[in-house]
């Protein structure tokens, strides 16, 4: 099962330089709610079939072709140092992104839906956010009941590939 996201078409047909903001796909890893960027996301997907990798690093549960794309699945709650809510991974849900010309899927534990924030409302790392997760963080935005972090996936997946090559 798959979703296609089309940044054009989700919220209006407003992009973010239209808006004066910035859209993002939400997703929950245990009660932490994370912003992607809606230009890196791909599709949404729940993965099945997947090969695990021999040898390979614990935060990549293993590939999959998924329409003739070879999509190397990442588990985010892994990377993060969060418990998955729903220990089956066919169960959980992906974010497939693209970085480098290779595709991935991000599991989380739910998808949440697409937002527009204001420019306005986007901070820095707070100073108390914990280092590995800052390393992978564009800044938050304070909502009005949580913080949103916004997750650099460009960081992230060059993280993940150095680990995998060391």
């Amino acid at each position: 099962m798959s979703a296609q996201y089309d940044s054009e078409n989700l919220i209006g047909g407003n992009s973010s330089s239209d808006s004066g903001g910035k859209q993002l796909v939400t997703i929950r890893l245990g009660n932490q709610m994370i912003g992607l960027p809606i230009e890196k996301v791909h599709d949404v997907f729940f993965p099945s079939n997947f090969t695990p990798v021999p040898l390979s690093v614990e935060q990549i549960a293993g590939v999959l072709n998924l329409r003739g794309r070879i999509v190397t699945i990442i588990d985010l709650s892994i990377i993060m140092g969060l418990t998955a809510v729903n220990e089956e991974i066919g169960e959980r849900p992906a974010v497939g992104v693209i970085c480098a010309n290779e595709s991935y899927g991000l599991l989380t534990d739910t998808l949440g839906e697409v937002v527009t924030l204001g420019d306005d409302l986007f901070e820095p790392n707070p100073v108390n956010l914990d280092p590995s997760w800052a390393q992978l963080s564009l800044g938050t935005y304070r909502l009005e009941n949580e913080l949103l972090v916004v997750l650099d996936i460009d960081a992230l997946i060059e993280t993940l590939m150095k680990k995998e090559a060391a």
